[in-house]
């Protein structure tokens, strides 16, 4: 039987933000330096099995009683950048959406009406004595929503097949990111923007790439921003995931709405569509 720690926790999707350490103010600063010179920080896997290990207590907790003081670190450069958990807020806003993505009947079987109230009133509480609060990782399940793409591009794409089986970490496990400078990523979202707003209608495209936006200018201008496919490399083929350049779908799209060629954009826009539908058709199965 596996330990725990060597358990694969698929599906989620992860959208962050490094800062440098100057970003932060003291003592937090210098909290995060220590934390950068550790050896055994945690992974993302750790971080899902921890949420989700807070599920299995009756009643649940659906949020984390004590803020994390995990981070992801990364040296840019020379430049140690540091992305904070910050579990619990990213708890209680998750918390929040879970309403439109569940059915009311399975909702109250995983986390009854109370628990969510309690959990409620425990966010405005901490919101008002904590209003600029933002999370530096936002989290998708079982897709990566394509307004993240647009703050990307394909040159920037790292993809490593693995040689683990997705139980054992006894070798390298696959990944799929992308990683891009915070202001390379704001010019994308700026000139995506004007395009789309040129060209097509309002909708949930633009909308999501407006609230991206806004999100990414709450950063230091010299942070970094790395898309991760995080645990959906465990559970899609190797030869999917080799052939999945959806950045270049997305830009080569966008580049020919901004062309006024309705139909390369068509033809982009059908090779995401059917490239994401066999991610769909995995998620109905599970």
């Amino acid at each position: 039987m596996p330990k725990v720690s060597s358990v694969v926790v698929p599906y989620a999707t992860y959208l962050r933000v490094y800062e440098p350490l100057a970003a932060f103010p003291e003592p937090e600063r210098s909290q995060w330096a220590r934390y950068a010179r550790r050896d055994d920080r945690p992974s993302y896997q750790d971080e899902l099995r921890r949420a989700l290990a807070d599920l299995l207590p009756t009643p649940p907790m659906p949020v984390p009683v004590h803020e994390s003081r995990d981070a992801f670190v990364l040296d840019v450069d020379g430049v140690v950048c540091v992305c904070p958990w910050r579990t619990r807020l990213r708890g209680w806003q998750a918390l929040g959406d879970l309403a439109e993505e569940l059915p009311a009947v399975v909702l109250d079987a995983v986390l009854p009406p109370l628990v969510r109230r309690q959990a409620a009133q425990d966010y405005e509480r901490w919101l008002a004595r904590n209003p600029d609060a933002r999370p530096w990782i936002r989290t998708a399940t079982w897709q990566v929503p394509l307004n993240w793409f647009v703050l990307v591009s394909d040159e920037e794409r790292e993809y490593a097949k693995g040689t683990a089986d997705s139980a054992d970490f006894g070798g390298d496990v696959p990944v799929l990111r992308y990683r891009t400078p915070m202001v390379q990523a704001r010019r994308r979202v700026a000139r995506a923007l004007r395009t789309l707003r040129d060209t097509i209608e309002e909708g949930p495209l633009i909308d999501g790439l407006v609230d991206v936006g806004r999100w990414l200018e709450e950063f230091h201008p010299r942070s970094l921003v790395e898309l991760d496919y995080g645990g959906l490399v465990h559970v899609l083929p190797a030869g999917e995931l080799e052939g999945d350049h959806s950045a270049a779908d997305v830009a080569e799209g966008i580049e020919a709405l901004r062309a006024g060629d309705g139909g390369a954009a068509g033809e982009a826009y059908g090779r995401l569509v059917e490239r994401w539908r066999s991610v769909r058709d995995l998620r109905s199965a599970n």
